[in-house]
């Protein structure tokens, strides 16, 4: 069962490159790239549970999450870089594991820019969330993410992360896809995105710290419960 796991997690680190290359190439046809990568990220979810049948309630779960995590955006988005999605995806991957925080980070950048507006840009908030909701899944159960500085820590490299992969999607907007991006260029992007990445690690510290432990708490008492979201 273990090495399943592995061979599943290992199967979504290789279309994360893959979703780049698409959202590079394939730029004109952002909404259908957005719904294709929410197809794909449910099936490899779905593989997940292959024995076991999926109760409503847990797919129920998976969307209010996600429906969270894109509605927590509205309230904010006046704000730049103040991003509640990223706590509540690193939330679900910390108590839910790896398939889960990366499904709902992709569903909320979708859900959320049905309100706040589709675009290009869209299929590069999907990856750039799902990665996050991923990585906390997958280092979860490391010992330093037990520990209140582990979580922290997390927090502000996933607003990092975040903000360098729509960096990437800025530079290609601006410099279209075609030929070599240009290094002073890539280097101006995450310079003059540095303080709204601040910003953001800011934001996911303090909604961390204030939240946090009440969050898990409530999702690991659901989990145990009702034996959610167990493989």
């Amino acid at each position: 069962m273990e090495s399943k796991g592995i061979i599943k997690n290992l199967i979504i680190i290789l279309l994360i490159p893959l979703f780049i290359f698409l959202s590079i190439h394939w730029i004109e046809h952002y909404l259908l790239l957005s719904f294709g990568f929410v197809i794909l990220a449910i099936i490899l979810f779905l593989l997940r549970f292959e024995k076991k049948v999926m109760e409503a309630r847990e797919i129920v779960l998976l969307a209010v999450l996600a429906a969270i995590a894109a509605v927590s955006r509205i309230p904010f988005a006046s704000i730049p870089s103040v991003q509640p999605t990223t706590f509540v995806i690193m939330m679900a991957g910390f108590v839910f594991g790896a398939e889960s925080g990366f499904i709902i980070g992709i569903v909320s950048a979708l859900a959320s820019n049905m309100i706040l507006g589709q675009g290009p840009w869209t299929p590069w908030q999907m990856i750039a969330w799902g990665i996050v909701g991923f990585s906390a899944g997958l280092l979860r159960k490391r010992s330093f993410m037990g520990k209140t500085w582990g979580k922290v820590l997390f927090a502000i490299v996933s607003a990092f992360v975040f903000g360098w992969i729509m960096n990437f999607w800025g530079v290609l907007a601006f410099t279209g896809s075609e030929g070599p991006v240009e290094f002073q260029i890539l280097i101006a992007y995450f310079l003059g995105s540095a303080l709204f990445d601040t910003i953001h690690a800011i934001s996911n510290v303090f909604f961390l710290l204030l939240f946090g432990g009440i969050w898990i708490k409530i999702l690991e008492r659901f989990k145990t419960k009702y034996g959610l979201l167990e493989r």
